[in-house]
């Protein structure tokens, strides 16, 4: 059995669009369709799913809902398929998925299933990437916007650039560092083809630190420029080393995203760690 759970509410297609979408879903054999109605409706639908024994769980929509189902599903036998319908769509480039609604129909129908590694943040599961700093301060001002898409999350990047101040981070040796931002990265994007950590692979039972010193005004145009051009470690405020395991200390209340989602610490210490191989997903 296919369970596909469509977020109506991702991406900017027309009624009409959502409507002919549905209908083809329709009109595959021994699968069942729903749609979420809440924020966290994906996860439960998700989790129903797998103790009923579907075989594959397909999430419609951005990498909110890819992440709320993939997190529903890690280490179980039920595979991940993945439509991706966002305005980013960070994971699904990544894996080589099609952006086309009918192509990637066909590969979740038809496709293999490989192993992916989930990283996790404290006890929260993530599978593309995550951070503190810069980051998470464009994703706080993308999410007061109505609209998506990447004109307006470089409008966002402009607007917070200009107000931002860099955040210091305690290391687990006790020593203190100021940084731009620190971005914890699975996958190699965002999202819209921003190569945060162009050489990351889901396969490999690591998770790549990439920190950004602080910058200039200057340096941040032509940081933002080399994600684009996936040479960003070849920036001078930029290292990027790989990890199993990464311990740090930021005050209560600081902003950080995962997969895309805006949030506050509610703790003063994090950890990031990887388990190898822990989710199923159809290419």
């Amino acid at each position: 059995m296919i369970h596909f759970i469509y977020n109506p509410n991702s991406g900017s297609k027309s009624n009409a669009s959502k409507k002919q979408m549905l209908q083809k879903l329709e009109k595959i054999e021994n699968s069942q369709v729903h749609l979420t109605q809440y924020a966290g409706h994906a996860h439960d639908l998700a989790l129903k799913a797998v103790q009923n024994g579907a075989q594959k769980v397909v999430a419609i929509g951005g990498d909110g809902t890819i992440h709320e189902i993939a997190s529903a599903l890690i280490g179980t036998n039920t595979a991940l398929g993945i439509i991706p319908i966002g305005s980013g769509n960070g994971l699904a480039r990544h894996l080589g998925i099609h952006l086309s609604f009918s192509k990637a129909l066909q590969q979740v129908i038809q496709g293999n299933e490989i192993l992916i590694d989930v990283a996790f943040w404290n006890k929260d599961a993530f599978f593309c990437t995550a951070g503190i700093g810069f980051d998470a301060e464009v994703a706080h001002q993308f999410a007061k916007g109505e609209k998506r898409g990447l004109i307006n999350y470089i409008r966002s990047s402009f607007k917070s650039v200009l107000q931002y101040q860099p955040i210091q981070i305690l290391q687990k040796d006790e020593t203190r560092e100021d940084v731009f931002s620190m971005t914890f990265a699975n996958a190699n994007q965002f999202g819209n083809n921003a190569f945060i950590s162009p050489y990351s692979n889901l396969q490999d039972g690591n998770f790549e630190v990439v920190k950004v010193e602080p910058l200039t005004i200057w340096e941040s145009a032509q940081l933002g420029i080399s994600l684009f051009l996936k040479n960003i470690s070849q920036h001078k405020k930029v290292s990027i080393q790989s990890y199993q395991r990464y311990d740090f200390s930021v005050p209560i209340g600081t902003l950080y995203h995962m997969d895309g989602e805006n949030l506050q610490t509610k703790e003063l210490h994090h950890t990031i760690k990887i388990i190898p191989k822990f989710l199923r997903v159809i290419l």
